[in-house]
């Protein structure tokens, strides 16, 4: 008779999985975060601003820019589970992370706040129901400053994406190499809506290699108080490895938006970027990044984090920044970050430049 015990790897016998009891425990309940401080000096500022940047966008300023808690109780994608997540963050960032109709005062934010459902489909299959305020599925680079590849955020994380969405979203996974999600939320950076349309925002993640990852993204909905006006566009994200140490991302976005910058007109913009990151020691990496954008008619930049009101301006930055490792749990950021514009936006509104560098320094406490 075929035996129906096991041995497991110290050859002890163990009962078989049938005569196992259910495993009803699921992950628990977690606490990590981080503690980010920096400082920035900038050639051409205004004052104690520097024109164009979102974290580091004050001049000769040391920042606590960020205390980030967060709570998340993960789901089990083997079986059906119920998991939530909440991040706190309070700080010098939470200003321009606030999405509209969430009040937490200047120095808090609820970045995320959301239920997740998952149904099981096979092995390293799911589908899963989130609901709450989740981070939008845009981009290369996150909230999180600590996970971005470089110090500072990109011109197209600032101009041309979203930060969060609250609303409804489903994530699916039918196999290892696709998956895709589809959001139906409140609009842009709004908890509560600020007209009776809904937005959409849908994403496929291609894996074609273990080494490459192909992002495809669309977007379409009313952003405008008239509930009218749709804004609509495009993004494709592609990361490659290159081997243990080195990788490539890119990033291309293109949007556009009715009766903007007038009734009856429609903007337009569009941007490029790339990072590039290596390990030289296990202590110490490297990240540089390149981004450009044509802001066609203004709408996206006009007024907006420093730059002073404009037609229209085609920008673009490089940076270089060191990401040492030495100290445990420990990021310590040095940055240098060069900026020109089609238009003289930078520095002092009476002798205005073109050109902007910058100097940085973050460290962060990770736990």
């Amino acid at each position: 008779m075929l035996s129906l015990l096991a041995r497991d790897a110290t050859g002890q016998v163990t009962a078989p999985d049938s005569a196992a009891p259910a495993d009803t425990s699921g992950p628990p309940l977690t606490i990590s975060g981080f503690v980010t401080a920096s400082y920035t000096y900038s050639t051409q500022n205004t004052r104690d601003a520097v024109a164009g940047r979102f974290y580091d966008r004050f001049h000769d300023q040391v920042m606590l820019n960020a205390a980030k808690v967060v709570l998340e109780r993960p789901v089990r994608t083997d079986r059906f589970d119920a998991g939530v997540r909440a991040d706190f963050l309070f700080g010098q960032d939470a200003k321009v992370t606030q999405s509209l109709g969430l009040d937490l005062g200047d120095n808090g934010d609820l970045t995320q706040a959301f239920v997740t459902l998952n149904i099981p489909a096979g092995v390293g299959r799911y589908v899963q129901f989130k609901a709450g305020k989740l981070a939008t599925l845009m981009g290369i680079e996150v909230i999180e400053d600590v996970v971005n590849p470089n110090l500072s955020v990109a011109n197209q994380f600032v101009y041309l994406e979203n930060f969060t969405n609250t609303g409804l979203r489903v994530d699916v996974k039918p196999s290892a190499a696709i998956d895709f999600e589809l959001a139906v939320f409140n609009g842009w950076d709004v908890v509560r809506d600020n007209n009776t349309q809904k937005s959409f925002m849908g994403r496929i993640g291609i894996t074609p290699t273990g080494r490459t990852v192909i992002g495809l993204l669309g977007y379409y909905g009313a952003e405008q108080a008239n509930g009218t006006s749709k804004r609509s566009g495009g993004e494709i994200v592609v990361t490659q490895k290159l081997g243990p140490k080195a990788t490539v991302y890119l990033q291309g976005d293109y949007g556009e938006e009715q009766d903007l910058p007038s009734p009856g007109s429609k903007a337009r913009w569009w941007g490029l970027g790339a990072w590039g990151t290596y390990d030289v020691t296990p202590v110490l990496g490297i990240a540089v990044r390149g981004d450009y954008i044509n802001d066609e008619d203004g709408t996206r930049t006009s007024g907006v984090f420093g730059f002073p009101p404009n037609a229209g301006q085609k920008f673009g930055s490089g940076t270089v920044t060191l990401n040492i490792k030495r100290w445990q749990h420990v990021l310590v950021r040095p940055e240098l970050r060069y900026d020109r514009s089609s238009l003289a936006v930078f520095g002092d509104p009476a002798t205005p430049s073109k050109d902007q560098v910058t100097f940085a320094l973050g460290t962060s406490y990770m736990f």
